[in-house]
């Protein structure tokens, strides 16, 4: 806290740096038992909100041929030292995540899915794998690979 009593962003907030931009998104629902494997493109971006306690992350993507649009509020949780996330897409989902980094490791964990990866080449490219669960198996879901732009 500062003298005024405001408190300002603390290194687990400012962690979040590493999303902040514009990315292309490219990657791949996989075939599965819920259908072939199909092709994603599109764009992510991720800016802070007033204040630099909050990040907001839009999705604009194609998942084959269906358009998907997401809005989520990333935060930092200090006393858990995690990181937290609401989401609501344009199918009418709404939904919560926990997430953490380890060793450059990202995961965000929700209740069926999940996401697994890092940033490579100077943080110019973030890539990972989203798992579902089906009963107490994870299996794997989507492969995403954002490149940043600019």
């Amino acid at each position: 806290m500062t003298e005024s009593g405001v408190t300002r962003p603390g290194p687990g907030h400012r962690r979040l740096e590493a999303f902040v931009g514009r990315w292309e998104t490219r990657g791949e629902v996989l075939a599965g038992p819920h259908g072939p494997a199909v092709p994603i493109a599109g764009v992510d971006s991720y800016e802070w909100l007033p204040g630099g306690f909050f990040l907001l992350h839009r999705v604009d993507v194609r998942m084959g041929g269906e358009p998907v649009q997401a809005l989520e509020v990333i935060g930092y949780d200090a006393a858990a030292g995690s990181y937290f996330m609401h989401s609501y897409d344009s199918q009418g989902n709404a939904g919560t995540m926990r997430a953490g980094e380890q060793d450059g490791v990202w995961t965000f964990q929700g209740g069926a899915e999940r996401f697994t990866g890092g940033f490579g080449e100077g943080g110019r490219v973030l890539s990972g794998r989203w798992e579902r669960r089906e009963g107490p198996e994870w299996i794997p879901w989507m492969d995403v690979t954002l490149t940043r732009v600019g």
